[in-house]
This record gives structure tokens, C-alpha cells and sequence, in this order.
């Protein structure tokens, strides 16, 4: 499991809108947000929350990209459902997840099973995770996460 200090993994994904995201050796510094399920009501307004930042983000010079496990085919309804101005990659196989620790043992309602932590890493342009955030609570996050690229 990566952390903070801990080198990003060398890894790419192709995003929503097209381009590559070179997790391991971004061109700037790089926001990855790790989140269940695409068109929830907590993926949604976490969604929307980088989305209404995403224009301070990149005056920051700081690239946002959702990560889930969705389909791209899903990912894109979610996009124009919602008008989100942040790209998405589909981590279906689960690589980028896995390398970061977030697809752990949840449980709910007595019932256990595997899922996505909602969590966030800023890593800086030279591959090192400068900041973690595991176990996310949605309100104020991508305003804290903004705060912590501006440094």
C-alpha cells in the first residue's frame, strides 16, 4: 500500500477525455480520487465538488482525475448526467486501486464484501505521494485537498 513519501507506482490509464494519465511520473502535480460507484449520491457530489474547483485546481497547476472501477461506457453517462469538468479512468482490472490500497474489506449490515475506500492522493510531478486521505467524508474534501495542492 502506498502512502505518504511513498513512490506512485508506474503506472498509466487512459482517461474520459482522451488522454493518458502517467500516474508514476506526472507532468504536474496530480490529484487521484478514489470513489465507489459512479451516479451515487456520495461519488456524485464529490464528483461535483472537484468539478466546481476544477478551474482553481488548474490555475494551481494540478491535474484532478477520478479513479473507479466502472466501465468507461458508464463513466461517460456519469460525465454528461452530470456535466463533471474532471476526466475519469475505469480501473476495471483494478491495478491502480490495488497498487493504492483502496479496494478493501468493507461490511454493511452484517454482510462482508469488497469495495472502493473513498480516498485521495496528491502526488507531486516528481512521482512521490505528497498527501493522503483515506477514508474520505465528501463535505469540504476537495476545498482541503486544493488547500494541501496549493503548498
Amino acid at each position: 500500500m502506498i502512502g505518504e513519501g511513498g513512490k506512485a507506482p508506474t503506472l498509466s490509464a487512459k482517461a474520459s477525455d482522451g488522454s493518458t494519465v502517467d500516474i508514476g511520473a506526472p507532468e504536474s502535480k496530480l490529484v487521484l480520487f478514489f470513489y465507489p460507484k459512479d451516479d451515487t449520491s456520495g461519488c456524485t457530489r464529490e464528483a461535483q465538488d472537484f468539478t466546481a474547483m476544477a478551474e482553481d485546481f488548474k490555475a494551481a497547476g494540478v491535474t484532478v482525475v477520478g479513479v473507479s472501477r466502472d466501465p468507461m461506457n458508464k463513466h461517460d453517462k456519469f460525465i454528461d448526467k452530470y456535466a463533471l469538468k474532471v476526466p475519469l479512468i475505469a480501473d476495471e482490472d483494478g491495478a491502480i486501486s490495488d497498487a493504492f490500497g483502496t479496494w478493501v474489506q468493507k461490511s454493511m449490515y452484517g454482510r462482508e464484501y469488497m469495495g472502493m475506500e473513498r480516498s485521495t492522493f496528491l502526488i507531486g510531478a516528481d512521482g512521490h505521494v505528497l498527501k493522503e486521505w483515506r477514508k474520505v467524508k465528501v463535505p469540504g474534501h476537495a476545498a482541503e485537498v486544493l488547500a494541501a495542492a496549493k503548498i
